[in-house]
Formats: C-alpha cells, structure tokens, sequence
C-alpha cells in the first residue's frame, strides 16, 4: 500500500477528530438546552468537566481543526495523482482508501461548518 496514501487517511482521520471536537464543544451543550434538557447537561459537565474547558478555548480549538482540515485537504488533493499499485488486489484496497479518505474529510468538514455555526455564528446573529 502507498505510504503517502496511507498518511492522507491518518491525517483525515485526526481532523474528522478535531471536527468532532467542535461538536461536542459548541452543538452539544446548544441542543441540549433547546430540548429542554439543561438538568442533563448540567450533569454531564459536573461528569465531565473538560467541556467547561473546551468552551472556554473555542478560538483554539476551532483553529487547531481548521489547520488539520487545511493539511488534509492538501495532502487529499496531492494524493489524488498517486498511482495505485498494479496487483489487482491492492490496487482495489487502493482505491476503496481513497474513497473512505474523501467520505471522512466531508464529514469533517460538516462536523466543522455545524460547529461554527453554532459557536460562532448564531450567537452573532441574534445578538
């Protein structure tokens, strides 16, 4: 297997990761409140006081995942050109890597766009 192909899906792996970072900073605690269910966050920060901090680092944590999302779109879009080996067998597995490359950087990318929104964005507009 490519080695160059195999770091682009690690590297989209870890922004997936930072984007799911921005979820459960920013969307989770938002749509908690707006079902209702204040009492249920409450205890989940007093559970796990660590969302307390990455509320408090937005700025730090958004800009951490959009730089993992910038390098791995770049290396997504250089791998794109690399030959595939000619083994048919590696030459599916291949091909398969490459298309659950580009699946996991959409989903961080949404997973990203939905954070900003809610961090960023909304409390903007209804200000």
């Amino acid at each position: 297997m490519n080695a160059r192909l195999q770091q682009t899906t690690g590297l989209t792996f870890a922004a997936l990761l930072a984007s799911s970072g921005t979820l459960i900073c920013c969307v989770l605690p938002a749509v908690m409140v707006t079902l209702g269910a204040g009492a249920t966050l409450a205890g989940l920060i007093g559970a796990f006081p660590q969302l307390v901090w990455l509320s408090e680092h937005k700025p730090l944590l958004f800009g951490s995942a959009a730089l993992l999302l910038v390098a791995s779109g770049a290396a997504l879009w250089r791998a794109r050109s690399l030959p595939c080996p000619a083994e048919p067998r590696m030459a599916a597995a291949c091909r398969r890597l490459r298309k659950i490359s580009g699946v996991v950087y959409a989903l961080a990318l949404l997973a990203f766009a939905t954070g900003t929104a809610f961090a960023f964005v909304l409390p903007w507009l209804t200000r």
